[in-house]
């Protein structure tokens, strides 16, 4: 039996999510936490497709603008396609939630590999673009490239482990002042026919290296798709939403693509107005801002806001690879403490792991954004192309109304995503772009044997069927022993039987970290009846230690002893402890620091 009031237990669902949504996102602040690497690509989209075109002499620059339609119009099909897998997928996840249920399980690994590199190299290139540019105006920031990295790195992290509603609000300013600021590039630029001022050195007279063709054409587009990264993360992030979640988060991809067209097309049409090509130590972007603006305080503020923006680009992956980590570890493909909530609702052992590989990459490649740029979109390009076929199978499968212009339209997508990565990964193998013929299958291969290893360890702990009910010994005296809860399980029967010959009373609680989840976990004890009732304890936040302390701690001012009982798995190798009891862990380290009941452990050692 189960202490659960239907009623009650629903309008406190009510209250805990309204109160969770405090710490939210809001559309506008979802287009600032999430939206900055998507946004920032301007600053070098355009200006990749230029470098390729120019291979071909001046008068290839032409190009550069039916190249940036063709772009957009990619870019508005993954719009609409995303906003579509926000509807089929809420719990976020992106191309692996689609690869997982339309795909099969390879693909689903693919995918969920290609995404992690991705998300990891956003923060890499992101910070080591933004402090490069910021050093190209600074001297004292160009001789320290790294450090700058490494302290960007830092206050992110930072910002995160507070909450991503919070990073959010601290992201707004410098988003609104680059948006305008661009936006005021293109509207005065398109006013003057001719550059107020041109900046940088002349490299001299372009002499055509490669013929003009179909082949350069598609490099051009293929690099050009770099602008495109980032338009996935908010379809991975849903679950950070206010409510409704999915409606916002709609809302949010729809207004990036928008915003993001407008932008690329509108800079394509000043490059091939006024002609522009590269020149000595100054961007595209750089000369299109002083084109129009002349080199007054607009074109200082514009480059400090490309600055700001490109280091803070990096918070789209603190918002988007948490949330991947956290249904890998609920698919069983990563260790279950990715799945965790700190006393705020972040995953906080997702954020720490991606600022540590960033930081890693940063370090080994010295903040050199050219050692980085030959991976950047690969993966990128891989999930695009996934989440499209995902999708054409969804509708093919579901056949709802309008399913065949929808299965169209993302079929069109996957088509024209696999030419652009195909190309990208042919024309960059040389350059570094081998590597992820290493990278991508040994994460399939950790993500492959994470599972094995916890099916193997599930089928000893009895996951999936019901134990025989626990012994209970005669009545007999002691403290109230608390036993925490994730499932009817072995090891559950093991700690329940130790707690009744410990105390004379044994409650079982657990913590209502996801409702349908709690849910079934209360029909399984129903059906099981261990003979003790199952306490289900409000979560607000979704995280677990604050019920638990909480609740013991209204135990111990009701003037009882109290002693808590945490199970664990003990595995056969020190290497497999990652994978088992960091919740117990949190638990045992919370209740001795902020109660002063008696905190024990009972193990069970698999075999």
């Amino acid at each position: 039996m189960t202490t659960i009031d239907e009623d009650r237990v629903t309008d406190r669902r009510v209250r805990q999510e309204q109160r969770s949504d405090a710490h939210k996102l809001t559309s506008l602040g979802g287009l600032a936490a999430l939206s900055l690497d998507a946004l920032s690509s301007v600053a070098y989209g355009p200006e990749a497709i230029v470098l390729v075109l120019v291979a071909a002499g001046a008068s290839a620059i032409r190009f550069a603008l039916p190249i940036t339609i063709a772009i957009t119009i990619l870019l508005l099909t993954l719009v609409v396609s995303y906003s579509q897998v926000i509807a089929v997928h809420p719990d976020g996840g992106g191309a692996y939630a689609v690869a997982k249920k339309s795909l099969g399980r390879r693909t689903s690994l693919l995918a969920a590999a290609s995404l992690v590199v991705d998300y990891v190299l956003t923060v890499a290139v992101s910070l080591a673009a933004g402090a490069a540019s910021l050093g190209s105006v600074f001297p004292f920031f160009a001789r320290n490239l790294l450090l700058t990295c490494l302290l960007g790195l830092a206050v992110l992290t930072a910002l995160n482990l507070v909450g991503i509603a919070e990073s959010a609000k601290a992201l707004m300013l410098p988003t609104g002042v680059f948006v305008v600021s661009i936006a005021a590039v293109i509207a005065v630029g398109l006013g003057r026919p001719h550059p107020v001022a041109v900046i940088g050195h002349d490299l001299g007279a372009i002499h055509p290296t490669e013929a003009l063709g179909l082949v350069l054409i598609l490099k051009a587009f293929a690099a050009g798709c770099s602008a495109l990264t980032g338009v996935e993360a908010i379809a991975n992030g849903v679950p950070a939403f206010r409510s409704p979640a999915v409606r916002r988060a709609q809302r949010t991809e729809i207004a990036l693509g928008v915003l993001l067209g407008s932008l690329l097309v509108g800079l394509a049409v000043l490059i091939h107005m006024h002609h522009t090509v590269p020149r000595g130590d100054v961007t595209i972007l750089a000369q299109l801002s002083a084109a129009a603006f002349g080199t007054g305080w607009p074109f200082y503020v514009t480059n400090i806001a490309v600055t700001l923006v490109l280091l803070f680009a990096a918070n789209t992956s603190f918002g988007g690879l948490p949330v991947l980590m956290s249904l890998l570890s609920r698919d069983n493909r990563l260790p279950h403490l990715f799945g965790l909530r700190a006393e705020r609702p972040v995953y906080r052992y997702g954020v720490i792991a991606l600022s540590l590989f960033a930081g890693f990459l940063l370090v080994v490649i010295g903040a050199k954004t050219q050692r980085l740029l030959p991976l950047f979109a690969i993966g990128v390009f891989i999930g695009f192309t996934i989440s499209q076929v995902g999708l054409v199978r969804h509708w093919l499968r579901e056949r709802t109304p309008g399913w065949v212009p929808r299965a169209v339209l993302n079929g069109t997508g996957a088509a024209m995503s696999a030419m652009a990565g195909i190309v990208f990964f042919a024309s960059k193998f040389t350059e570094g772009a081998w590597l992820l013929v290493l990278i991508i299958p040994a994460l399939m291969l950790l993500f492959g044997r994470t599972e094995l290893y916890y099916r193997v360890a599930g089928a000893q702990l009895g996951i999936g069927r019901l134990p025989d009910k626990p012994l209970c010994p005669p009545a007999r005296s002691g403290p109230l022993v608390i036993v925490p809860v994730v499932a009817a399980n072995l090891l559950t029967k093991i700690a329940l039987e130790t707690a009744m010959k410990i105390g004379g009373e044994v409650e079982a609680v657990c913590v209502d970290l996801d409702h349908s989840k709690t849910r079934a976990l209360c029909d399984e004890w129903k059906r099981w009846d261990p003979g003790l009732e199952l306490r289900v304890l409000p979560s607000p936040h979704r995280n677990l230690v604050p019920p638990v302390v909480g609740y013991v701690r209204s135990r111990l001012a009701a003037g009882r002893d109290v002693a808590v009982l945490l199970a664990e798995v003990q595995p056969r190798k020190r290497r497999h402890e990652i994978l088992h009891n960091q919740r117990g862990v949190l638990l045992a380290t919370a209740l001795r620091a902020r109660t002063d009941a008696i905190v024990a452990t009972v193990s069970f050692r698999l075999k």
